[in-house]
């Protein structure tokens, strides 16, 4: 596992996550790295409520996802991130789950995001500032 990473968290599996075959279904690992999107932009000060309060909304545009190798009920694994801007107005998070303790690769994860404000996107300043400079992204 890359060490480089600029935010992990990690989860377990819930019974209720896995499907008939006994492994989560593939549209978990969405949840799964959604959350971890939020959490991530969090701890970096954004608050969703309020910005949505404000009229900006941070929207997914495109989703692509790589599974690996499946995860089973009570898994434990962690989900890393690291981001980079696409032009002026994109992020694009590159998230990979790994198994632990062994830190097998499960899927690799790529989202694209923009903010969008009355439905047209836009690149609000202070949100990138505070993530260029305590993440370092470029």
């Amino acid at each position: 596992m890359d060490k480089n990473y600029i935010y992990n968290l990690e989860f377990i599996v819930r019974n209720y996550e896995c499907d008939l075959q006994g492994i989560v279904n593939n549209a978990v690992y969405q949840h799964y790295l959604e959350h971890t999107r939020h959490e991530f932009m969090y701890s970096g000060g954004i608050d969703f409520a309020k910005l949505h309060v404000e009229g900006i909304d941070p929207v997914v545009t495109r989703v692509e996802l790589d599974y690996k190798y499946s995860l089973k009920s009570q898994n434990r694994f962690v989900v890393c991130i690291n981001v980079h801007r696409k032009g002026k107005l994109k992020f694009v998070f590159e998230q990979n789950v790994y198994r632990l303790p062994e830190e097998k690769l499960i899927l690799k994860g790529r989202v694209t995001t923009v903010f969008l404000q009355n439905g047209r996107p836009i690149l609000p300043d202070r949100i990138v500032a505070d993530l260029l400079e305590k993440y370092k992204i470029e």
